[in-house]
């Protein structure tokens, strides 16, 4: 399995392992050894796309003999055309139905129809359900003691940049029974940190309820019925859009320290402008207002944002007012994505296009301008003891390791580097003692 984009393809990616895997099939461990290689692709933004096209030309040029399935959101996306213009792939599958791999996979071995999408077709997708009691043991990509469990797919948020919608569709949430189980599973298996993942948490549980003035978000009761479990984990939330956050998540985590107070929060601009003509419908004299509301009652919040630049009709001016929110609101982590042009989104044909090599500056500025305020922003975590989660040993290297501490998220933030006198257990916890920061990584002596 060759999986690419976010995290909740990466969770697809797992699942269809399971599936497979309880049907008899085994992940080799080497693509010599194998008689299909699953390409998991994203279909998000261009260079996206074009990353997953370029794995399976890629796989075909080294192995011309083998079937080439190419699975995810750009199989779902572009079936029709890519079943036409890609024949390096044997067979298209699309993520409406994960279970539906082992038929797939079949399939390809067996030069049936190249399309096996059920939403190509015309039926419904039906999103989460396909593989969900295999979602506890399913294999993790993950590196040691961390797991993502996806709590709803799709989105109604609609911004008119976002082709999620148009891939994944509305939102669809997972009963909070469901869930429980599923944490329940990992967390007997060893997992010491389960990070909730959906398009937007915040909104999570709106479509199991009949509309009216009593409809809230449920993550705050998904959360409260988690906090029911017993033992020593973290919970990670990620990614909530700042204009359906609930504020009854900090009395939670005031309450639970096992509740990370890390906040992905995507802003994407500091301009009203931006901001509207992107179906945002907030604006930063309120998002600041969020930021020193979390920071107020939280005194570790770790703030995590992304932004984009080159979005249609951004001036000079629009530019300058992101970077003064950028300056005021100070996070903690940030990353920045140069506008990409997507078909059948509400931006596609909106006019005064910014050039993209403009884009690419004014990302790079963005960027540039981030580091010392993340090098700040970990300073104050310097000289104070913390829980780190041990991840890998580094190679080469005795008894230094590295890990991460509630401030770093996996894969898009810094690291800690581990100094021990004494032999580390990958995906357990850790106490120390942070001494020092490097660039934006921490180091931290074990006790």
């Amino acid at each position: 399995m060759d999986p690419f984009g976010c995290v909740k393809n990466q969770v697809d990616a797992e699942n269809m392992m399971a599936s497979l895997n309880a049907s008899g099939w085994e992940s080799a461990p080497d693509a010599d050894d194998a008689d299909i290689i699953i390409v998991n692709s994203c279909g998000f933004i261009e260079s996206a796309k074009q990353e997953s096209i370029n794995a399976v030309l890629g796989w075909r040029r080294l192995y011309p003999e083998k079937k080439i399935l190419l699975a995810g959101c750009l199989a779902q996306r572009y079936s029709k055309e890519l079943g036409e213009a890609l024949p390096e792939a044997d067979l298209l599958f699309g993520n409406t139905d994960l279970a539906e791999i082992v038929k797939a996979a079949a399939k390809a071995l067996g030069k049936k129809p190249r399309i096996n999408n059920p939403a190509a077709s015309g039926s419904k997708a039906e999103g989460l359900s396909a593989a969900g009691s295999l979602t506890g043991a399913r294999p993790l990509l993950s590196l040691p003691g961390s797991a993502y469990v996806k709590i709803s797919e799709g989105c109604n948020n609609c911004c008119t940049f976002c082709a999620i919608p148009l891939i994944r569709g509305g939102l669809k949430s997972r009963t909070i029974p469901d869930i429980l189980e599923e944490c329940k599973a990992l967390l007997k298996r060893g997992i010491k940190e389960l990070c909730l993942i959906g398009q937007d948490l915040g909104s999570y549980g709106l479509d199991l309820q009949k509309d009216g003035p009593e409809k809230k978000s449920q993550l705050p009761l998904l959360l409260e019925k988690l906090s029911k479990l017993k033992g020593e984990f973290w919970v990670r939330l990620l990614y909530i859009h700042p204009d359906n956050f609930p504020l009854p998540l900090l009395d939670l985590m005031e309450k639970d320290e096992r509740f990370l107070p890390y906040f992905d929060i995507p802003f994407q601009h500091g301009s009203e402008k931006m901001l509207k003509n992107m179906n945002r419908h907030g604006n930063t004299k309120v998002y600041l207002s969020l930021i020193k509301t979390i920071r107020m009652r939280l005194q570790d919040a770790v703030i995590r944002s992304t932004f984009m630049t080159g979005f249609p009709g951004e001036t000079e001016e629009d530019f300058a007012e992101l970077l003064k929110f950028q300056e005021l609101a100070k996070l903690d982590w940030v990353g920045c994505f140069a506008y990409s042009r997507e078909e059948d989104t509400p931006a596609y044909n909106m006019k005064n296009r910014v050039a993209k090599k403009t884009a690419t500056m004014r990302k790079s500025s963005i960027e540039e301008n981030q580091i010392p305020i993340s090098e700040k922003q970990m300073d104050r975590f310097v000289g104070r003891e913390f829980t780190c989660l041990v991840e890998e040993k580094v190679e080469g290297e005795d008894r230094l390791y590295l890990g991460r501490l509630p401030c770093q998220a996996p894969d898009v933030d810094g690291s800690t580097v581990l100094s021990s006198d004494k032999e580390l257990v990958p995906g357990t916890f850790v106490k120390g003692r942070v001494f020092a920061r490097a660039g934006i990584d921490l180091e931290l002596k074990v006790k």
